[in-house]
């Protein structure tokens, strides 16, 4: 085997919603306020017994389903988040038990919004090391805990949900080179910290840093996949904001490509964010098995992290 490759995806967001009509009832906003800065409709909340580690293993149950494959077959659990209340066990460990998947590696990745593509390409890695075969990488994050539901400038921004993917051996690779890295000195421009944890950002920052600075870098993650921006059938961003989104994929270039916008029904998922909206374009059909898709985090520390993969 010479790489690895997406052998299916799934997904998972909570039953209830909230709406921005919802929303104006709790802060000064509106609908028209949220839409017009944000291009938020919709978000999913996790209720009070509805923790990471049941987001996250919802998802990964219906990924493994899609691939036709039993909790056994599986020898790694990655899980990307970074609002997970309890420290161990992890919350991959705890998805391993709600799996019944008997014996994996099993490690949490906490790189905030870029967590799920750093968990993709460090499952490529194990499995082109030989030291995995098949892997569950999944992206899930409880947003709705860390958030302060008095200050419209985050509120309205974040939602809950879970999206995994199933890794596994291949003789053709069908996952391409990361490229990663990180500003460190800017790392407070997206936080979540305190007693209790709430969630915190400088959008100016963010926004500025996220136009101007990451169009480069992920033409740069194309070209290692031997690619260029209009070979792309599928772009999935971070799904932050569509003021973030929109700006981002036409500085890419990637002129052909669906650009997933899921953060208008989903809200900002952090980690849950790429395998939530990845899962959901191949659902629709949007894109065929066998397209190259960018997908590229980015957000807190300020990391970021991006590969090329061809849909399952």
């Amino acid at each position: 085997m010479n790489g690895s490759r997406i052998a299916a995806v799934g997904h998972y967001q909570p039953a209830k919603v909230l709406t921005n009509e919802d929303l104006a009832g709790l802060v000064d906003t509106s609908d028209e306020w949220i839409t017009s800065r944000v291009g938020i409709r919709t978000r999913h909340i996790a209720g009070p017994d509805e923790p990471v580690d049941e987001l996250a293993a919802h998802a990964a149950a219906k990924a493994l389903a899609a691939a036709g494959l039993a909790p056994g077959d599986i020898d790694l659990v990655l899980v990307a988040t970074s609002t997970a209340v309890d420290r161990s066990p992890n919350m991959a460990a705890r998805v391993a038990a709600r799996l019944g998947i008997p014996s994996p590696a099993a490690m949490d990745v906490n790189v905030v919004c870029a967590g799920f593509t750093h968990a993709l390409a460090t499952a490529d890695h194990a499995v082109r090391a030989g030291a995995s075969m098949r892997a569950l990488v999944i992206g899930a994050d409880k947003m709705s805990d860390v958030t302060d539901w008095s200050d419209r400038t985050t509120c309205v921004l974040v939602g809950d949900g879970a999206g995994a993917a199933v890794v596994e051996a291949a003789d053709e690779p069908g996952i391409g080179p990361v490229l990663w890295g990180s500003v460190p000195e800017m790392g407070h421009a997206v936080r979540i910290e305190g007693t209790p944890a709430r969630f915190a950002q400088e959008g100016q920052s963010v926004y500025r840093w996220a136009t101007t600075q990451l169009p480069p870098i992920a033409r740069k993650a194309c070209e290692r996949a031997g690619l260029a921006p209009e070979d792309l059938a599928g772009v999935v961003l971070h799904q932050a904001n569509l003021r973030i989104i929109e700006p981002l994929a036409e500085k890419i270039g990637a002129v052909n490509a669906v650009v997933a916008r899921d953060v208008a029904e989903s809200g900002n998922t952090s980690a849950a964010s790429i395998p939530l909206a990845f899962s959901k374009l191949v659902e629709q059909g949007a894109i065929s098995t066998g397209d190259p898709v960018l997908l590229f985090g980015f957000g807190g520390n300020l990391s970021y992290a991006g590969q090329v993969v061809r849909c399952p």
